[in-house]
């Protein structure tokens, strides 16, 4: 099993940007934690941040056929790129959106969301917890589709 992790613009800035709403840890201590809960679940995980949209979308499709399932958080692209919610919908791959602010309880533009409608679920608000969350989420929801393909298998 493989988890892509997939970061957007000026999350590399975390531990620096904007700390009354993002808080003091960096994306490399966010990083670490999820690799903890990824080999405790025997599970393979991989890392990408990139603040270019092309890249993201490049990313994206490269999961098709490569991994399980994707943990994203789209940053500002969230509110803007279809080209991001397009390849999500077209890798069809379970997709969990991450952000650590509540984008609901800030400026209006940032509630307007694009990748929303296309991700199997959303976690808001919980600060670098919600990567945590979105762990728990991702191992479960990969949990019960091999068993529904075993499932399937031992039907036929």
């Amino acid at each position: 099993m493989k988890i892509v992790v997939i970061q957007g613009p000026n999350l590399n800035m975390l531990g620096v940007r904007e700390q009354q709403i993002y808080g003091p840890m960096k994306l490399e201590q966010i990083h670490a934690q999820m690799k903890d809960v990824a080999t405790q679940h025997k599970i393979d995980i991989e890392f990408f941040q990139s603040n270019l949209e092309g890249e993201l979308v490049d990313k994206i499709q490269e999961c098709y056929g490569e991994a399980n399932g994707i943990i994203i958080n789209a940053a500002a692209y969230t509110h803007t790129s279809i080209a991001i919610r397009d390849a999500i919908a077209a890798v069809n791959l379970p997709t969990i959106e991450v952000h650590i602010s509540n984008i609901h309880r800030r400026e209006e533009f940032r509630k307007d969301n694009m990748i929303a409608p296309v991700c199997t679920s959303s976690i808001v608000g919980f600060g670098p917890f919600g990567y945590h969350l979105s762990m728990m989420g991702m191992i479960q929801i990969m949990n019960e589709v091999q068993a529904a393909q075993e499932a399937q298998q031992q039907a036929k």
